[in-house]
């Protein structure tokens, strides 16, 4: 190709590419929008945020001690975990993880809450700790409401679950009767929360400072610490809780059409390929599980165009659906930070694309500008926050295959943050386990509650 032909190719693929970038204005707006959603949202009007009580109110304080399960169920592996703590500091931990077979995950809820109760006894008794007191904090990752710190009503399953007879059930209950009907610990489910509130939990004690906790994984989500006074939904007694943490649950935002104005042709492929069309809007446009998806669509569509893999370099099998995954991009991220172009002619290869050096250059610029814009868009939610807590200085506990792999992700939300909340100190730092030690912190800081009730 002629070096005016390039300069023509890039400048197309510039004006195709321009829709994934966001002026000064649209900044505004999508900040003024998160900010709309949130006050509806906890002021129990309609919202596509469902801003959930999850009755945590207040962090550890350093007079925690002793022993403290987890039980941390997301998937078809789960995990019981037991940590001891010294001055509210873990010293300690023990974990054992547990398979969950598939005639167990759909049917008969009492078979699956039998066979969870059933490992948490078996992980109890191994640890020699069958007549010892056992408050149990409950990592449920699926849509819950809760009602207190230990009720939760499942709203939906997701992921490879299907026991119908636990929709609308108290999650905590039925692990309870479980352990009853085995009657051989003494262990008591005293919070149920998702891993979202245990990295905020996890964060705190790695830094005082922590008041937002953020999941960029698979999935994304994020919550933080709410003043008590302006949160509407609690059907507990009050005690005068100044705090409480927040569940956003915001890779709903925009569920309801409020981000429409950002959607592109890209996103919208990117959606109508997914498992629930129309849902999990934000997380669409900034998750582990999507964001190769919305590369490759943009890639294929260039391809189509005559803009990419002229000639004899054919696309291969690039222009299936669900074949370039984020890791890949995050591999390919890693060229550009390096300026090198190694990993993105192997990805490339594997897809029976024999790329010349025009190709690597556009698919490098085409990750750089999907993934630059998953940045933005969780810096300006991230900024919000910030503003919305106003306290002299936060950390942000982050969690997530996403940020701990993608090489830029963190740099590009430290850069943009200031700009957007340039009044507001803060520091991110990374929590790792919030589904299992945070669960288990979660139940120390249930345990001293009530204690101070009693």
């Amino acid at each position: 190709m002629l070096n005016s032909e390039i300069e023509n190719n890039r400048d197309e693929i510039e004006t195709r590419l321009a829709q994934l970038r966001f002026s000064a204005a649209t900044v505004r707006k999508i900040q003024d929008v998160f900010v709309s959603e949130m006050n509806k949202g906890i002021h129990q009007q309609p919202s596509s945020l469902q801003m959930e009580n999850t009755y945590v109110p207040e962090l550890l304080d350093g007079t925690e001690e002793g022993l403290y399960l987890a039980l941390d169920l997301g998937g078809t592996n789960f995990r019981v975990l037991l940590l001891e703590l010294l001055h509210g500091t873990p010293i300690r931990e023990e974990v054992k993880k547990y398979h969950i077979s598939s005639d167990l995950r759909v049917g008969s809820g009492i078979r699956l809450f039998d066979y969870l109760a059933e490992c948490v006894s078996d992980f109890v008794i191994s640890q020699g700790l069958q007549d010892v007191e056992l408050p149990l904090g409950f990592t449920f990752s699926f849509p819950i409401i809760q009602h207190s710190l230990d009720i939760g009503v499942l709203v939906t399953w997701t992921k490879t679950f299907n026991c119908p007879d636990v929709v609308n059930e108290d999650a905590v209950k039925l692990l309870h009767e479980a352990l009853d009907r085995r009657g051989d610990t003494k262990v008591k489910v005293v919070a149920i929360l998702n891993d979202t509130t245990g990295t905020l939990v996890q964060g705190s004690t790695l830094d005082h400072n922590t008041a937002i906790g953020l999941i960029l994984g698979t999935g994304s989500n994020a919550c933080y610490l709410e003043r008590a006074d302006r949160v509407e939904h609690w059907e507990t007694e009050r005690h005068g809780e100044r705090e409480v943490i927040i569940d956003i649950e915001w890779g709903a935002f925009g569920d309801n059409g409020v981000l429409d104005f950002i959607k592109t042709d890209y996103d919208r492929e990117n959606d109508a390929n997914s498992l629930i069309v129309n849902s999990f809007t934000f997380e669409k446009y900034i998750s582990g599980k999507y964001l190769g998806e919305i590369v490759r669509v943009v890639l294929a569509k260039l391809t189509k165009e005559g803009l990419l893999f002229i000639g004899d370099h054919t696309p291969g099998s690039l222009l299936v659906p669900g074949n370039l995954t984020s890791d890949l991009v995050s591999d390919i991220e890693q060229d550009s930070v390096d300026g090198d172009d190694c990993s993105t002619r192997n990805i490339l290869m594997k897809f029976g694309i024999d790329p010349d050096e025009e190709d690597v250059k556009i698919v490098q610029y085409v990750c750089e500008v999907v993934s630059n814009r998953a940045a933005l868009l969780v810096s300006i939610c991230l900024a919000v926050l910030l503003k919305r807590i106003d306290k002299k200085s936060v950390t942000i506990a982050v969690d997530g295959s996403l940020y701990k792999h993608h090489p830029r992700l963190e740099t590009w939300i430290k850069r943009y943050i200031p700009l957007l909340a340039p009044e507001h100190k803060f520091e991110m730092i990374h929590a790792e386990d919030g589904s299992g030690k945070g669960a288990a912190l979660i139940a120390a800081i249930a345990q001293r509650l009530q204690k101070r009730l009693d």
